[in-house]
């Protein structure tokens, strides 16, 4: 077994994981030992015990994906099948911890200046096709980000790479420009693309490219065996899999866009696994899993729901007009009664989970006549049918979220009846999951308010989603821009003492809460439903198929 990053260098110990590993190192049962009171087991109950082969999962998704790249892909789903088809350098533990098992790094080495990080790759890793995954393929995956020709997202978690270097087969070298305090646990956890298919083909077409959705080929522990858009993705188990095959021999990722059809086909046992449980129906589910044969694992996501504007517009460009909308708005009435208390309200963009995380923010409760008076102290009066209006505008707004999340729903119609009693006009807009995604788009930007929800990465840099820079072809469609913020965030990058980042990133968290650019709404308690037989799950707040390869299926 390949021991834990941060017993090689202890620079390590102070950071995060941004990605969710692709898959899980391999994991020793140690048996019990044996004592007088103890009574030796059957020679078929220890057999029963050991991890065993087979059984076809299925999963339940409300959300389609939309392609299998991590280089480019944007949204949930994807990134669920692409954590099973690929293998990223780095993985992380239960605590976030980045260790080397459940990546292809097998040893990391980090230069005491944070500059330099030297990786040996394990020798034996295999693309699905049969080639061997070796140093040319790292150095190929992170040059494409570096052209200039890139147009995915995630840009920024690269633009502080120098250069990537191959030393030997299965020795890579990545030199910084400068200290980047989320390199490693950010830029080291994107899969691993194979060369020998994909470097003949222009970085500016490789986000349009085939491979991503019809033939995807990685080293992970499944392989891509086919995909019905809006009905299913199945993988099958990598039988030469690098670091074990998977117990299970395949996993079908079924979409359901209905919550409510979820919830009944987890009851007929349509569906074995769904980690979206809305808050409300967790009572039903409780009701039958007994009958259904299945179990509840809950806890605390590493995310965070929130009412988003387009900034673009000059209504929301006024903090004051934002910060009177979340004083308009009950967030404790909408976890009590939609998330059936399931939840926290939230005031900061990141988890209570995080060691980031920062309580003493500027907080805007629940006052409806404060609302009203900072609306009108920004020129916004009303109208004679009770609507605010400015200028000749009425302050009506279209407020989109996706299709099928129940609890999404039910918020767009409860901040419909909250912002109508300050006088504003909430228009809602449900829209099919994967065509909310391209309106949010760089460049479409096609929404006016959104509800919607971002699963963290448990190193706490925000500047991917709040950095102007992140504007034009980033996470950051809303538009929200502050300088200041800006050369704080920039700031908080290059430093490695892990209090003195806490410290600047708390002041970071404070300002955004100041700033509203968001209406932060709740930080929710998770509920995923599981096979009662099925070993090996561990519940981890970010990845919620973690160590999937391990996951198997006990008999009865």
């Amino acid at each position: 077994m390949k021991k834990s990053a941060w017993l090689l260098i202890s620079l390590m110990l102070v950071l995060s994981m941004f990605l969710a590993a692709c898959s899980g190192g391999q994991k020793t049962n140690e048996p019990a030992k044996e004592t007088e009171k103890e009574e030796t087991p059957s020679a078929e109950e220890a057999a029963n015990d050991e991890p065993q082969v087979g059984g076809d999962l299925i999963v339940g998704s409300t959300g389609s994906p939309t392609m299998f790249n991590p280089l480019y892909s944007n949204d949930a789903s994807s990134s669920d099948i692409e954590d099973m088809i690929f293998d990223s350098l780095m993985g992380n533990d239960l605590e976030f911890n980045p260790v080397t098992d459940g990546g292809l790094a097998e040893t990391f080495e980090a230069s005491p200046d944070g500059l330099t990080f030297t990786i040996k790759i394990v020798e034996n890793a295999k693309f699905h096709d049969g080639e061997p995954l070796d140093a040319d393929d790292v150095v190929f995956t992170y040059n494409i980000p570096l052209s200039p020709d890139y147009d995915g997202i995630r840009k920024s978690y690269f633009e502080n790479i120098e250069k990537v270097e191959k030393i030997d087969q299965y020795t890579v070298k990545f030199t910084l420009k400068q200290v980047d305090a989320q390199f490693p646990v950010v830029s080291l956890g994107f899969g691993i693309l194979p060369e020998h298919i994909l470097k003949d083909v222009p970085v500016a077409e490789m986000g349009e490219h085939e491979f991503n959705t019809k033939t995807p080929i990685g080293s992970g522990p499944f392989k891509f065996e086919e995909w019905k858009d809006g009905e299913y993705v199945k993988v099958v188990a990598n039988d030469d899999y690098w670091d074990g095959r998977p117990y299970l021999d395949s996993v079908t990722y079924k979409i359901v866009p209905d919550a409510n059809a979820v919830i009944a086909q987890l009851q007929a046992g349509d569906i074995h696994y769904f980690a979206g449980i809305p808050q409300p129906d967790v009572p039903t589910v409780e009701s039958f899993a007994d009958a259904a044969n299945l179990r509840l694992e809950s806890g605390l996501a590493l995310s965070y729901s929130f009412l988003g504007f387009n900034q673009r517009d000059p209504k929301f460009q006024d903090k004051s007009v934002r910060q009177a909308i979340t004083h308009a708005i009950d967030r404790k009435a909408i976890v009590d009664n939609v998330m059936a208390g399931l939840g926290e309200v939230a005031h900061v963009p990141e988890s209570p989970l995080s060691w980031a995380y920062n309580p003493d923010v500027p907080k805007f409760e629940y006052d409806v006549e404060k609302a009203k008076k900072m609306l009108a102290d920004a020129g916004w009066k009303p109208g004679a049918d009770g609507i605010l209006e400015k200028d000749g505008e009425r302050f009506s707004v279209e407020v989109k979220t996706n299709q099928g999340n129940k609890v999404r729903e039910d918020i767009v119609v409860i901040l419909q009846q909250q912002l109508k009693e300050v006088g504003i006009e909430i228009i809602p807009q449900i829209v099919e999951f994967s065509a909310l995604i391209a309106d949010i788009d760089p460049g479409v930007w096609n929404f006016e308010g959104i509800v919607l929800g971002w699963s963290l990465g448990v190193d706490p840099d925000p500047s991917g989603i709040f950095h102007t820079k992140e504007i034009e072809k980033g996470l950051n469609f809303t538009g929200y821009s502050n300088p200041e913020i800006d050369v704080l965030m920039d700031a908080q990058l290059q430093e490695l003492d892990k209090e003195k980042r806490k410290e600047m990133i708390g002041k970071i968290q404070a300002a955004l809460a100041e700033d509203q650019p968001y209406t932060f709404l709740y930080y929710p308690e998770e509920f995923r439903a599981l096979p009662k037989n099925l070993q090996g799950f561990e519940f981890h707040a970010k990845n919620q198929y973690y160590k999937i390869s391990k996951w198997w299926l006990k008999s009865e």
